[in-house]
This record gives structure tokens, sequence and C-alpha cells, in this order.
């Protein structure tokens, strides 16, 4: 099922993992409405890198959350984050200051372990925090912008 011109339900869902461990990951409508909002922000995104975005995570039920060691409090339970790669584009600290400077109302945009972007959106208050987050631990992305 499309969410938007570029993400399907089944693309913000699916998971190597849940399916190798037979965890059930289907989203309640709830989370389904979240996923729409979400692909409709990716949209933005998408338009800013010109380019595909090849998602590696997206919705995550609890048990499947749990398995992979996130919190409890992670965006993407609720169906508002993703985390992706855009090759076409460029590499991920490229990625996270395109997103910075295009001014998109994300909520968190993390540049994790110099390989992947988490991206996450809230619906009515974005903090727009940008972090990195690697083996030295968390600490924010460098202000490009001055």
């Amino acid at each position: 099922m499309k969410l938007s011109p570029h993400f399907s339900l089944e693309e913000l869902t699916h998971s190597d993992t849940a399916v190798r461990l037979g965890i059930d990951n289907t989203p309640t409508v709830e989370v389904i409405d979240n996923l729409t909002f979400l692909a409709k922000e990716l949209e933005y995104v998408r338009d800013v890198l010109n380019a595909p975005m090849l998602i590696s995570s997206g919705y995550r039920g609890v048990l499947l959350n749990d398995y992979l060691g996130s919190k409890r409090t992670s965006s993407h339970i609720k169906g508002l984050a993703v985390d992706f790669i855009s090759p076409s584009f460029g590499n991920p600290h490229s990625v996270v200051e395109a997103i910075i400077l295009a001014n998109i109302n994300y909520d968190q945009v993390i540049l994790e372990f110099d390989k992947w972007v988490h991206l996450s959106f809230h619906p009515t208050e974005p903090r727009k925090q940008a972090l990195i987050i690697d083996k030295k631990g968390t600490r924010p992305f460098e202000d490009i912008t001055s």
C-alpha cells in the first residue's frame, strides 16, 4: 500500500530481523496513521536529496525494538522514524548536513556510527535536534551554518 508517491507501508514496516525471528511487526491503525505522516515528511527529504532513500529500519513493534536493544521511547515504535542511507546523494554525514540546511521540520536527525542516518518526526512539537552517535557516545552534530 502506497503511503506517499515514493514510500509504501511495506517498505516502512519490513524487517529482515522480524522475519528471521518470526516476530509479528504488523502496525496498528494508529501507527499506520503515523507512518502516513512520516511518508509525507520523507517526501520533503527525498526532494532535498533528489535521490532515493534506502530504508533499513522504519516501524518496529515493541518485541522487535526490544530485541534490537533500542529504548522503549524510540520513535520507531510509534511509526515516526526511519534509519536510511542515500548512496546516490552521498555519505550519511552529507545527508545530515543537507537535512539541516534544508530546514526540514524534523524531530531528530542523527548520524549513527557514520554509517546511516536516523530521522524522526513529531506531528506537533519537532525539537530540531541534530546529533552524532558513535563509539565516543552521543553529542551535538557540529553547527555547519556558522
